[in-house]
């Protein structure tokens, strides 16, 4: 089984110290060569401006395709497409077209009165620009607005249908969450790339904490394992092995392409993609 193919998501840094690490995270993870990264918008799309820097500094530094997020929240549909062009105009040919969480104390996500009104009205204007490819989200599991089992399958195929080029899913802890959403993804005509977002597991807690508001389901199995690993001080290689075994799991299964959610932090998603048989450029499997 040949290695996949990968790439990496970070979110853009709010401080020094965080710079540091994005830099430092950045430096170990570049040498294994990702097809690409992206960078996210902060809630709300608080953090546009140090998206785009750090957009910038990654592409420049490092050599690497960096696929920008952009949101509808709180921008009208020229601001939004201001954004776009001066992505363009930096070099960045990549997107990753959401319509956004809601902004810090709203419920529900509200348009602005002049802006996009929806993930697939922004996808449509982007396409339209021609000088993006074009990367959406998808949701294995229930999105939390979803109206039924079939919507969230039925909204990715109006993306497609509106010009997007991949999707990158939420990340799941079952390879049988993705694969039964890839299923229903064919029976409705979706033929297009999907790709499996990853998630090593930091801490558990917290993850599960992430998970809730996402609506992802969390395996009681894994829930009485990282409790266990965790007063066993292992939470770690319990991570990697968990990680290592979704993606080979998936593998077997037909997919070959990966996107890690580092958290800017490279070392668990360093040993994983060590365990998938990729190593920075140079180095040789031990």
């Amino acid at each position: 089984m040949s290695a996949p193919r990968i790439s990496f998501e970070f979110f853009p840094p709010r401080s020094l110290d965080a710079s540091f690490r994005l830099w430092e995270t950045m430096k170990m993870l570049a040498p294994l060569k990702p097809g690409f990264v992206s960078v996210t918008y902060g809630a709300g799309g608080t953090t546009r401006q140090l998206t785009h820097e750090a957009v910038k500094a990654i592409g420049t530094h490092f050599g690497v395709d960096v696929a920008a997020h952009l949101t509808c929240v709180d921008a009208t549909r020229e601001e939004t497409l201001a954004i776009a062009n001066s992505y363009a105009e930096a070099g960045v040919n990549q997107i990753v077209a959401l319509r956004g969480d809601p902004p810090k104390g709203a419920e529900r996500f509200t348009a602005h009165p002049e802006g996009f009104a929806d993930s697939v009205e922004l996808i449509e204007a982007l396409a339209a620009t021609g000088k993006f490819n074009l990367r959406v989200g998808a949701y294995p599991e229930p999105h939390p607005e979803a109206a039924d089992d079939l919507a969230d399958v039925r909204w990715l195929k109006r993306k497609f249908e509106a010009g997007a080029d991949s999707a990158i899913t939420q990340f799941f802890f079952e390879a049988e969450t993705f694969l039964r959403f890839r299923d229903k993804c064919a029976k409705e005509g979706i033929t297009k790339l999907i790709i499996p977002g990853i998630l090593p597991i930091e801490n558990w807690e917290g993850t599960k904490r992430f998970a809730a508001r996402c609506a992802a389901q969390v395996p009681a199995h894994l829930d009485e394992a990282f409790t266990k690993a965790n007063a066993e001080g292992r939470e770690a290689e319990l991570s990697v092995q968990v990680c290592a075994d979704l993606c080979r799991r998936l593998m077997a299964e037909g997919v070959e392409d990966f996107q890690f959610y580092t958290l800017n932090r490279p070392h668990l998603t360093l040993a994983v993609c060590a365990e998938l048989g990729i190593h920075p450029e140079g180095q040789a499997a031990a």
